[in-house]
């Protein structure tokens, strides 16, 4: 029974991991790789060049750059999405009128497709025509560049991927809420803690277990946003909002020629960087006491 989802993810996930730590190694380039030109057919002439493409990339400030941004588009993005998640998790635990129109709302983003979200907000984020700065301009507040500066640019992107995932981290978060036995807050309560000392002492390690596992599920899939960034921006003003994945896209598909070895030394990269924080996470989560 196992063997078909084995076959499946072998083919789907092994196979192209396999095929891309392989190009890595070596020099393959769109000048060189096996191609058919009409009925021609041009065998590939690429070479194997060892840890060379590692040592290039590690080597360049291009790198570096990208992976500080990454780093604190991921920490901007998942510290912002959790502590709205949670707070909205929070209030929707209660009872109160209307309580179900307020989940399906802020559920919203989560059902519509993703580049359809980026485009709604690239015509909110436009400079001379978007609602954004048509309400500014209404205020007496000039026109933001929105997408046209980078700091600003960073700001959008961030904000949009907040956007997109608070859903997910609001119903993960409310499903451990309810988790909790209302008896735990009933017996605080009578004993004197506040709303604050209930929070902490209890909201707080009920649910320890269910943010863990978002926390580390967030990082990956902010971490790897391609979606956003490229869509949104396609990486600048410049380049100033390019991270790993763009500019591992980049390279492969927008450069010219086609760098595919270089493309899947970044693609290596980037998996290396997530398998350590995923180890380094699972170790701390244990000593913390928690299974994973």
């Amino acid at each position: 029974m196992v063997a078909p989802v084995v076959l499946v993810l072998g083919v789907i996930v092994g196979w192209p991991l396999v095929r891309g730590i392989y190009l890595s190694l070596t020099d393959a380039s769109e000048r060189n790789v096996a191609r058919t030109i009409g009925v021609r057919h041009i065998e590939a002439t690429y070479e194997f060049v060892g840890l060379d493409n590692y040592v290039a990339v590690l080597g360049e400030p291009v790198f570096w750059q990208r992976l500080v941004w990454t780093v604190v588009w991921t920490v901007a993005c998942v510290s912002v999405t959790f502590a709205l998640g949670l707070g909205l998790a929070t209030v929707l635990n209660r009872q109160f009128r209307g309580r179900a129109a307020y989940r399906m709302a802020l559920i919203l983003p989560w059902a519509v497709p993703g580049f359809v979200s980026v485009f709604a907000w690239r015509f909110l984020f436009n400079r001379d025509n978007g609602i954004l700065n048509k309400i500014l301009d209404g205020g007496g507040i000039s026109a933001v560049p929105w997408l046209d500066d980078p700091t600003w640019a960073k700001v959008s992107v961030i904000a949009v991927n907040v956007w997109l995932g608070v859903p997910f981290m609001m119903v993960a978060l409310l499903g451990g809420l309810q988790s909790i036995p209302a008896e735990l807050y009933e017996a605080a309560e009578m004993d004197g803690a506040g709303p604050w000392q209930r929070f902490r002492h209890i909201t707080l390690p009920g649910l320890r277990a269910v943010s863990m596992t978002v926390i580390l599920l967030s990082t990956i899939w902010t971490f790897n946003m391609f979606p956003v960034i490229f869509l949104l921006t396609r990486g600048g003003p410049g380049d100033s909002t390019e991270i790993l994945v763009t500019e591992a896209f980049r390279q492969a598909f927008v450069a010219s020629p086609r760098d595919f070895a270089g493309s899947a030394t970044w693609g290596v990269l980037i998996l290396g960087l997530l398998m350590i924080f995923a180890l380094v996470y699972r170790r701390s989560l244990r000593k913390q006491g928690e299974v994973w």
